[in-house]
């Protein structure tokens, strides 16, 4: 019998509400929620495919655990023992540091990868922490760390507003906005042009986005911080700039116009190779539109001056009067947001508060760069030990990280390893003990994390859409004992983390004065909360404090679970507003414009006026299909466009004596790979690219679909020496590397193979 059930799409950070079609307790179809608050019906092939994704007969069912050198199917019971005896040794022998911890891109797409991590990592107390961020964000964080004092106080565009948007590095065409969470955000960028405004892409490929653009600026990668620091300069040259009502929350106005004194257009023009006409006619026309905002992604952040790109990008949204004001930038306002605190001076962000062990990478948000996991791994020295456990979340950094070579071998020489993982894939095939989660129709699904970026106040939560199969466990119940087996409490009940959380929690907040339960009884407050397990009253309880919350009652007309769940297409919060200074936290209580660690920064960037590549840089691309290495293995979402190939502009091609469809050798500083070159002039000249999340060809996995048509590892180009010094973020783009066709002997070999 066929019936339908609501789910928020997990696959990537849209976050689109779906109607599914269940047959048997099978999903068979997917469709747009029309009644959905924040998407409306909108869809793409991701989403469509819900039913493929749910299904993938490759998806491990069981646990497994290593017997003898060899990976084999186990019970939950069994798992949980090895990894108790696995972690505690090592904690109890070496210390708390010694086991890591990898938190992969999918874990912020789930309720337990919101709500256990942060509990795993404060229970064992290590600081050899390392996710997907310093990979992909890191430098956005960063840089709203030190320019607001909270590195997760991120504006996002109003794009529903704006007159005009700059856009640079980012293609959401293809990635449907990351930082950014906006459903159907390419019908979003077709309405801003029809009602009259600009859209400003800056990009070195012509990516789908670049050609709905009025301007396209094919600039020279990784010189985005240049173009940027030109553009504020022309503000103050041509006295445009005008902070408007921002001017009383801003300190270091004059030092930021004396720092960027030497960033003149002309003396960006021929490094960026955007001409200085150009670039002050773009400053001219932000500062006129009568509301504007510049946003920033992914291809702005994986390149050597990532954070001084991102904080350059509030820095035009405030120099311009766009920070903080409908059309600009603001900062949105999510139901599980802590309570509001008054506006005032807070304890500020800072970065090294400790460094990696071997190459004394300073932390940033808490994290250590993943491009330092191997050498953490691999290296001895004299300060403190190696990693000798891992704890992997949702993560594939073989593929993911730079150098999966290298940390491939380290991998395989840990003491112990445990990974959460639906798939054996690169990495989860080193673990003793991989815990498979359910499929996403089987959990539960409400938006943390994205919603505190969304263009739009909104609050929704989806139950799982069919049951648990026998002999599945919920991802909150595996979190749950994995923090019990891995912090000495193996065996006790795994509600017990929830309830030690939310007791916690009320303690601090009935202790707190503005808290809307200042003054209560915690133990009262935990009676009141309602849910059919400890997530849902973790949930109940974050909303109830929250600033739409009913404060336990002191407001009845305020957010609750039962008044969410009445409302299965979501609840709208209303348009982003005005909220500064409150989500200031620096010591000052001021947005603080020129951070000592961004100005020491400044003559690295000074130095990058006079430099030009001297042949191939490499940049990296999105396909709409894809979301990272785990998506390879759905049919329905490769082929097509979605395929591993080396972009090359067809001048580099005719030098070099490439031809179309030919393979060819790319070589980088960490190695080599092979990959179809594909001769096209959405890349600009001297600049190829390759996909990431690809290369899945190594021994030991069970993704057949993958393995099929494995691809090439880009990041095997990278030796992982490359990082943006103030956030640790890999340098992915604008890497140099070399290109040649191979001979006809490897080429007859390569086509056999592929």
């Amino acid at each position: 019998m066929s019936r339908t059930a609501l789910r928020i799409c997990p696959l990537c950070e849209a976050t689109c509400g779906l109607t599914l079609t269940i047959d048997d307790g099978r999903v068979t179809g997917a469709r747009g929620d029309r009644d959905d608050v924040f998407s409306k019906g909108f869809i793409c092939p991701k989403g469509a495919a819900f039913g493929a994704v749910d299904s993938d007969p490759d998806r491990l069912r069981a646990p497994l655990v290593r017997v003898d050198g060899e990976l084999r199917e186990a019970t939950w019971a069994e798992a949980f023992d090895a990894v108790a005896a696995g972690i505690r040794p090592v904690v109890e022998r070496y210390g708390p540091h010694a086991v890591g911890i990898v938190l992969g891109n999918p874990n912020v797409h789930t309720v337990a990868g919101a709500l256990y991590p942060p509990v795993l990592i404060a229970g064992l107390g290590t600081r050899s922490l390392f996710t997907a961020s310093t990979v992909d964000q890191m430098p956005k964080h960063v840089a709203c760390g030190l320019l607001f004092g909270d590195a997760n106080a991120i504006p996002v565009p109003d794009l529903d507003r704006t007159d005009h948007l700059l856009l640079i590095g980012a293609n959401p065409l293809e990635s449907n906005g990351s930082l950014c969470t906006a459903p159907d955000f390419p019908g979003r960028l077709k309405a801003l042009k029809a009602r009259g405004g600009t859209l400003t892409v800056v990009d070195p490929r012509r990516t789908r986005t670049a050609r709905l653009a009025d301007r396209h600026l094919a600039v020279r990668p990784g010189t985005d911080a240049l173009l940027l620091a030109a553009l504020a300069h022309t503000l103050f040259d041509e006295g445009l700039a005008d902070p408007g009502e921002l001017a009383p929350h801003l300190t270091g106005l004059d030092e930021l116009e004396a720092a960027l004194r030497d960033f003149t257009p002309e003396a960006v023009a021929p490094a960026c190779d955007v001409d200085a006409a150009t670039l002050r006619t773009l400053a001219r026309e932000l500062a006129a539109a009568p509301t504007a905002a510049v946003y920033a992604r992914i291809g702005s952040c994986t390149v050597p001056h990532g954070t001084l790109a991102s904080w350059l990008v509030d820095v035009l949204n405030i120099l311009t009067g766009n920070l903080d004001r409908p059309g600009g930038a603001l900062f949105p306002q999510a139901a599980t947001d802590r309570t509001p605190r008054p506006a005032g001076p807070g304890r500020g962000f800072a970065l090294g508060r400790w460094h990696s062990r071997v190459s004394r990478h300073p932390e940033a948000k808490g994290e250590l760069p993943l491009s330092a996991l191997a050498e953490e791994i691999d290296t001895p020295t004299d300060d403190g030990e190696p990693i000798r456990a891992l704890v992997a979340v949702a993560a594939n950094p073989v593929l993911s990280a730079p150098d999966g070579d290298r940390l491939d071998k380290a991998l395989g020489s840990l003491d112990f390893m445990v990974s959460v993982d639906p798939y054996l894939n690169e990495t989860s095939r080193h673990a003793d003990v991989v815990l498979p989660p359910p499929p996403p129709a089987q959990s539960p699904h409400h938006d943390f994390a994205f919603n505190t970026l969304a263009v739009r106040n909104q609050v929704r939560y989806t139950r799982p859409a069919v049951p648990l199969e026998p002999g599945r466990m919920a991802e909150t119940e595996i979190l749950a004992r994995l923090i019990l087996a891995a912090t000495g409490t193996h065996g006790a009940d795994p509600g017990a983390v929830d309830a030690l959380v939310t007791d916690q929690t009320l303690a601090k907040a009935v202790r707190e004065p503005h808290s809307p339960v200042h003054g209560r009884d915690p133990k009262e407050l935990a009676a009141l909360l309602t849910g059919e397990n400890g997530p849902e009253r973790r949930l109940d309880m974050m909303l109830r404090l929250g600033p739409y919350g009913d404060g336990f009652g002191a407001d009845p007309d305020g957010l609750t679970l039962e008044k969410l769940l009445a409302h299965p297409h979501g609840i709208d919060l209303g348009p982003l507003r005005p909220r500064l200074p409150r989500p200031l936290k620096t010591r000052s209580g001021t947005v603080e414009l020129l951070p000592e660690p961004i100005a020491a920064d400044l003559p690295r960037l000074r130095a990058a006026l006079g430099e030009r590549p001297a042949g191939l840089v490499l940049v990296g691309r999105r396909h709409l299909r894809s979301n990272n290495s785990w998506m390879h293995n759905v049919p329905a979402l490769t082929g097509g466009s979605n395929r591993c190939t080396l972009h090359l502009h067809p001048e580099d091609a005719a030098r070099l004596g490439v031809r179309d469809g030919q393979p060819v050798r790319v070589k980088g500083a960490g190695g080599e790979v092979t990959a179809p070159a594909e001769v096209t002039d959405v890349v600009r000249p001297g600049v190829v690219s390759l996909p990431h999340g690809w290369g899945h060809d190594r021994p030991g996995t069970r993704t057949r679909h993958a393995a099929a048509d494995p691809g090439a590892n880009v990041n095997q180009l990278l030796d992982g020496s490359l990082l943006d010094p103030l956030s640790g973020n890999a340098v992915l783009n604008g890497i140099p590397v070399e290109v040649a066709p191979l001979d006809a002997a490897v080429t007859e070999t390569f086509r056999a193979l592929t």
